[in-house]
């Protein structure tokens, strides 16, 4: 079994609290940073740029990945080039569609024309891989994130579309692959496993990464100890 070291993926860190992205940004093994405005309203953040300009005085060499969050494309286009000039790091989060289920491909294929790095998101089709890929300048670095892990949420096993995403990536050489929302540590192997460039994971997934190896008949064990242990704490008697 590959150690962490061992993985060709690039483990990108997801979240939206500037002490916990930190953190990650200094383990070695983190090679980029992403967030979105859910997580963000979750840590309670309400000046959207000055958090950002915030990460980034810090953050200034690994890419950091901040989303746009108008529903109008014109809008859109505004805020993607307000994001892009706060760093060369920085790459602009732009949703396959909007609301009204509006494409986002002209929009991509103007902004990656005029070299603003992008990260299209929020994909879960491969003709939405396929149409994505189309407008994106195959010359700008750019990623395109498939929602992996809202696949399997749905009962679809998402290995085989991330599979055929690997191959539907390679006509745009600057282009990578993300596999986002994962759900549990085995996605980071799955998606190595798969020639998947990136994977974006949540603190609460990455600590579980010392866990990476460990022999099973220790780990039965510690369940036993954890089991006897919280019954003893909790008096259980019979």
């Amino acid at each position: 079994m590959k150690t962490v070291e061992q993985l060709n993926i690039k483990i990108f860190a997801d979240g939206a609290d500037k002490e916990g992205m930190l953190d990650m940004h200094a383990k070695p093994f983190i090679k980029g940073l992403t967030t979105n405005p859910t997580l963000m309203n979750k840590a309670g953040i309400r000046d959207y740029k000055s958090f950002a300009l915030e990460i980034l005085s810090e953050i200034k060499d690994k890419p950091v990945s901040f989303e746009v969050f108008s529903d109008d494309f014109v809008d859109m286009e505004r805020q993607a080039r307000e994001i892009a000039s706060w760093g060369e790091n920085v790459y602009v989060k732009i949703p396959v569609t909007n609301t009204k289920k509006e494409t986002c491909y002209a929009l991509v294929e103007k902004l990656a024309s005029q070299e603003v790095k992008l990260n299209i998101t929020a994909l879960m089709t491969l003709s939405q891989v396929r149409d994505v890929v189309a407008a994106l300048s195959p010359d700008v670095p750019s990623y395109v994130s498939v929602f992996a892990g809202r696949i399997a949420d749905t009962g679809r096993d998402p290995v085989p579309l991330m599979t055929a995403a690997v191959d539907l990536l390679k006509v745009s050489p600057a282009a990578e692959l993300i596999w986002a929302s994962p759900r549990e540590l085995l996605n980071i192997f799955q998606a190595d496993a798969i020639g998947c460039q990136i994977i974006t994971v949540t603190n609460d997934i990455l600590k579980k990464l010392s866990q990476v190896g460990y022999d099973l008949d220790e780990f039965s064990l510690d369940t036993v100890n954890m089991f006897y242990s919280d019954a003893r704490a909790a008096g259980y008697m019979l």
